[in-house]
């Protein structure tokens, strides 16, 4: 028997490849899960195009060992124990977490609490904990087993979105904010607007008072971003000068292009906060050292986490956060046209192809791909 696992090159992520390895034996302690189906977004393309620099290449590391130029993109999704050398985790459980782009991992289960475990892996130890945890669906208060496509595709992208919001809201959106009703309300640029975590965290945004929601997206995709009805305005990358640049701004970057973060901080003479979020645009991903205004700080979703577990402790914070959820969940699929159309594919080559069409940008912006490399 063997598993199988999807590599990329890490200076060139159009150039992907799957990798065969025999299935290594379980050592005491371990688990071995066959990944059923995954999501696969923009998002995932920021993890490749950040994998050096917020480590999630260390994750997966490749079977093969060619650790240097290829790496392996983390996914979240579904998987089922398929074989176990733990007491505690049972053959046939089934878990939610943060998996390798492959057909199997193998897990060290330590800390277990009914809800589920950490992995233990010596070499995750340094990592962050939110991304080596582990749910059982069985008791997971997030779980749905009808909307299993959802919860892959939207969960983690959803709770990225809710810190990012609550990190803005808890900075006072960094003095942008109008200070009074009836005063001028500042701009909440969002850049990458179709994508999906821009999406959730825009209609987190826009139930905020004091701030507009705009949304700075390609031309092709304007009808799409005015359809959610979270923007309250969608301007095109190439008309960010329409806008007042005298008006109080913060620049929520999913983006990662240096061109469109040049036009933001040139454009925007009050621009009071610039956060890095994403690498969508990866043919033209820059950094803002020389940039007029404040320096762009990389958003790093597990600080926040840790940050308000601390003040709220650990299960108001889940509390607030399951229910944040389902509200969510709710809106993205309800109504006559929902958010996200998912599309399932199976198959090795099937996966290549959706990397690529992903990294290239070329999916219609409803559309959410579930991948699978059993055939």
């Amino acid at each position: 028997m063997s598993v199988s696992q999807v590599l990329v090159r890490k200076r060139q992520l159009d150039d992907v490849r799957v990798v065969e390895v025999a299935t290594p034996p379980l050592a005491a302690g371990q688990v071995r899960v066959r990944v059923e189906h995954f999501a696969y977004t923009a998002n995932n393309i920021t993890y490749a195009a950040f994998g050096d620099t917020m480590h999630y290449w260390a994750f997966y590391p490749p079977l093969n060992g060619e650790v240097e130029e290829w790496g392996c993109i983390p996914v979240w999704g579904f998987g089922v124990v398929e074989a176990s050398a733990h007491d505690g985790v049972a053959v046939g459980e089934r878990l939610y977490g943060y998996w390798p782009m492959g057909s199997h991992a193998v897990l060290q289960p330590e800390r277990l609490t009914p809800a589920g475990f950490v992995d233990g892996a010596p070499h995750r130890a340094a990592l962050h904990a939110v991304y080596n945890q582990f749910s059982r669906c069985a008791v997971d208060p997030h779980y749905t087993p009808d909307t299993e496509a959802v919860q892959a595709l939207l969960r983690p992208l959803f709770t990225t979105a809710w810190l990012i919001d609550d990190m803005l809201a808890d900075n006072h959106f960094f003095g942008a904010a109008a200070s009074e009703p009836g005063a001028p309300r500042g701009l909440l640029l969002v850049s990458s607007a179709s994508s999906k975590t821009a999406m959730a965290t825009a209609a987190h945004l826009a139930r905020r008072d004091g701030v507009r929601v705009v949304g700075l997206t390609s031309p092709r995709h304007i009808a799409f971003c005015e359809s959610l009805g979270v923007y309250d305005q969608v301007v095109a990358y190439d008309e960010i000068a329409r806008l007042d640049g005298d008006t109080p701004a913060v620049y929520v970057d999913f983006a990662g292009s240096a061109k469109v973060r040049e036009a933001v901080h040139t454009h925007f003479r009050q621009l009071a906060y610039s956060c890095a979020i994403g690498g969508t645009h990866v043919a033209d991903l820059g950094g803002g050292a020389s940039l007029p205004g404040p320096r762009p700080v990389l958003f790093f979703a597990p600080a926040q986490v840790r940050k308000r577990a601390g003040e709220w402790g650990p299960a108001v914070f889940q509390q607030r956060l399951v229910e944040a959820w389902h509200a969510f969940r709710t809106q993205a699929t309800a109504g006559p046209v929902p958010w996200l159309t998912v599309q399932h594919r199976h198959g090795p080559e099937a996966v290549l192809q959706a990397h690529r069409e992903v990294l290239q940008g070329q999916l219609d912006a409803r559309t959410g791909l579930m991948l699978s490399l059993a055939v």
